[in-house]
């Protein structure tokens, strides 16, 4: 008895599958056309990205347009997503928790590094510890739920402060929300271009500044808008982590946490 292929198909099945089907598959490659750089699309660019007579796309984007899935810009007369999208949307929208998409990535990244993992959030001056994944390790830094960290060394703090500007960084750190142990202008300086390189290489490095053995590299957690809204947290005594593999660690982190915002329905993945 011939046994069927569990196999990717390849695209030219798309025409025997049944036309409902097909239909669907079609109005989805349509809506996929309208990306966060072009948000703005005409008939013609439509028709050349999903191979379909210009007409076809026409009387898809009229539907969908008459269902508020999209609609036309004034100026130019192309099309855009509407807000109709958000009734079908919303509630997956209102049921998506950071909290909730992190963990398993958290639990794959300790079983990774055999480290102490973290989820924090951000609540005004301080990063906030709201998921925790403990090291399988005898020896492990690990902290209660709702610990809160004020430090600006802190490497969940760095990445918070980190797409802020100067200004603001400054004028917080004086106001003393959050803390910077030093907060001369030589001082100040050298931690703006620090947060400078967190933005450069998608992670931050605490490495005793806050407590001589424990090491913590945070990377951010952006929502589907890009903003971010949470950290991923390594934390481990220093004495298991050699300055030479920071890089490493770095990148598991900024991987775990571009993992989380991909869940998120963020994108533009951040590369270090």
């Amino acid at each position: 008895m011939a046994v069927a292929s569990t196999g990717p198909r390849p695209p030219a099945s798309v025409a025997a599958e049944p036309k409902g089907a097909s239909v669907i598959v079609t109005v989805i490659q349509v809506l996929r056309c309208f990306t966060v750089d072009e948000p703005l699309q005409g008939v013609t660019e439509i028709a050349g990205k999903v191979g379909l007579h210009k007409s076809s796309v026409s009387r898809i984007l009229a539907t969908l347009e008459k269902e508020q899935v999209v609609e036309r810009d004034t100026q130019s007369r192309k099309f855009r997503l509407g807000l109709g999208l958000l009734s079908v949307a919303g509630p997956l929208l209102a049921d998506l928790d950071v909290r909730r998409a992190a963990l398993p990535v958290l639990r794959d990244l300790s079983a990774l590094t055999r480290e102490t993992t973290a989820l924090l959030v951000w609540s005004g001056s301080q990063a906030v510890t709201v998921e925790q994944v403990p090291s399988p390790q005898q020896i492990k830094h690990t902290t209660p739920l709702g610990t809160r960290y004020v430090a600006a060394e802190n490497a969940s703090v760095q990445v918070f402060l980190a797409g802020r500007s100067s200004d603001e960084v400054r004028l917080r750190i004086m106001g003393g929300q959050p803390t910077l142990t030093d907060t001369t202008p030589a001082a100040l300086q050298a931690f703006a271009a620090e947060l400078k390189q967190v933005t450069s290489r998608g992670y931050a490095v605490n490495y005793g500044l806050t407590s001589t053995d424990e090491v913590g590299i945070a990377s951010p957690v952006c929502d589907h808008r890009g903003e971010v809204v949470g950290a991923v947290l390594i934390a481990a005594p220093s004495y298991r982590v050699p300055k030479d593999s920071v890089g490493a660690l770095g990148q598991q982190a900024l991987d775990a946490a571009n993992e989380i915002s991909r869940r998120l329905g963020w994108t533009q993945l951040r590369r270090a």
